[in-house]
């Protein structure tokens, strides 16, 4: 899958939503910064958007799934030059982002970002054009956890009391498979006081251009999918001569083009 098949989908999906690009002035870029209700809190959020709206001379603009609808927020998103949120699902809404944006994910203490990559995927793709940075907090003291929640919001007091001071202590989370795993979800479910500094020293060497989108344009390149069910067959015309035949099924994705 290349980005052109993501950003078709995503166009799909905003003319369902009869969400249409929305003139605005010249040098009016604003950054996206994803507000969660209950858990993952960024607990120090507004020193955070004054930091990204002086780092980069750009307003700032806070979403949140409990107070706004899905609709106005694809169409803010749509149009913004970064995207900031803590990990998690709603971070698939990146597919929107125009080309030339950035998408910052932050992870809370104890995580290894390299272990949870779809949004970096994402991202990375063949023509999604977008840049992806990666921000974990590294400061245990700046992360607030809830062991007495239910377990599936973290809490852990259900478990044993050596495996609660095991977690407690703990200072990575393991490999793990989803999404049962009482380490994983102790973490997960934490809130989190960004540090200033070291999150816009990461943005500062992540970022190799300043965020600046770019109309789309049809595909001049086509990116096949992968191979599959590839044929060897071999055969034999003289004493000297042989030979190899190569072939694979047509890529899913040159089918429908005509």
């Amino acid at each position: 899958v290349s980005g052109d098949e993501i950003r078709q989908f995503a166009s799909f999906i905003m003319d369902r939503l009869n969400i249409t690009p929305q003139e605005r002035p010249k040098g009016d870029d604003y950054i996206v910064v994803f507000n969660r209700g209950s858990n993952r809190l960024i607990l120090n959020e507004a020193e955070l958007l004054l930091a990204l709206a002086q780092e980069f001379k750009m307003r700032t603009v806070t979403v949140s799934l409990e107070e706004q609808t899905f609709a106005s927020i694809i169409q803010l998103i749509s149009e913004a030059s970064m995207l900031v949120y803590m990990h998690g699902a709603q971070l698939i809404t990146s597919m929107f982002l125009p080309r030339g944006a950035a998408v910052i994910e932050l992870f809370p203490y104890a995580f290894h970002p390299e272990q949870y990559t779809p949004y970096k995927t994402l991202a990375s793709l063949p023509r999604m054009d977008l840049q992806y940075i990666a921000w974990k907090n590294n400061i245990k003291e700046n992360t607030v956890a809830y062991p007495d929640r239910p377990w599936d919001q973290g809490g852990i007091t259900h478990l044993e009391k050596e495996e609660q001071e095991r977690i407690l202590s703990s200072k990575e989370v393991p490999k793990h498979l989803c999404c049962r795993n009482p380490k994983w979800l102790f973490r997960i479910y934490q809130d989190t006081i960004v540090d200033l500094p070291s999150f816009l020293e990461v943005i500062r060497e992540g970022l190799k251009v300043k965020p600046n989108l770019k109309k789309s344009k049809p595909a001049h390149v086509i990116h096949p999918g992968r191979v599959t069910q590839p044929k060897c067959q071999t055969s034999v015309h003289a004493t000297h001569e042989a030979k190899l035949s190569v072939s694979r099924p047509i890529p899913w994705n040159l089918r429908y083009m005509k």
